[in-house]
């Protein structure tokens, strides 16, 4: 069984909070395997920390919803600002906020 995320990406606005999921997202991937932070996390972060690609992710039209997801990640970014991330387990709980290098220190064992 493959641990499934969905990657959503989102406009820093103010007023929005980080810790829940936001009204209106811009792009949306699938990912059926390694969905997990340890993994995908690790991959998002290094793509937008060190530009490396991330190979596994499929499009998805924005409105395609799933059952079945073990996460969700937000890509919360805005023109002049720090990009952030928002990860929420299956459980609906957030369980990570914070900017890139924050989750590649929480999550990266290597």
């Amino acid at each position: 069984m493959g641990t499934r995320a969905q990657v959503r990406f989102a406009t820093r606005e103010e007023g929005v909070t980080f810790s829940e999921y936001p009204d209106n997202i811009h792009a949306q991937f699938y990912v059926h395997n390694d969905g997990y932070p340890e993994f995908l996390g690790i991959e998002i972060a290094n793509s937008l920390v060190y530009s490396k690609k991330i190979d596994s992710l499929e499009i998805e039209k924005l409105d395609t919803k799933h059952g079945d997801l073990n996460y969700i990640y937000y890509i919360w970014q805005a023109p002049g600002k720090t990009t952030w991330i928002s990860i929420f387990n299956e459980e609906d709980d957030c369980i990570f906020v914070g900017e890139p290098q924050k989750l590649l220190e929480k999550y990266d064992t290597n």
